[in-house]
């Protein structure tokens, strides 16, 4: 099944914006975290179809998955 994948911040940085992906049935959000390399360190927000998501919420067809950075400030 294909889903989006969206990158958003220092997320980006050596990888993509976004991302046509084709990924088995039962996907879970960690899943795509480690194929992608992407430290749990530094992720912060997980959205599927603009909802918040946890790392083990299963991914369904067509869903769009946006990962955003631990933001900071001050």
């Amino acid at each position: 099944m294909q889903i989006k994948i969206k990158l958003v911040g220092a997320l980006r940085l050596e990888r993509f914006k976004e991302l046509v992906h084709e990924v088995p049935e039962g996907t879970k959000i960690i899943e795509l975290i480690e194929q992608f390399k992407i430290p749990r360190r530094i992720l912060g927000i997980v959205l599927i179809n603009g909802l918040h998501a946890t790392l083990e919420h299963e991914v369904q067809h067509e869903d769009t998955v946006s990962l955003l950075p631990i933001l900071g400030g001050g």
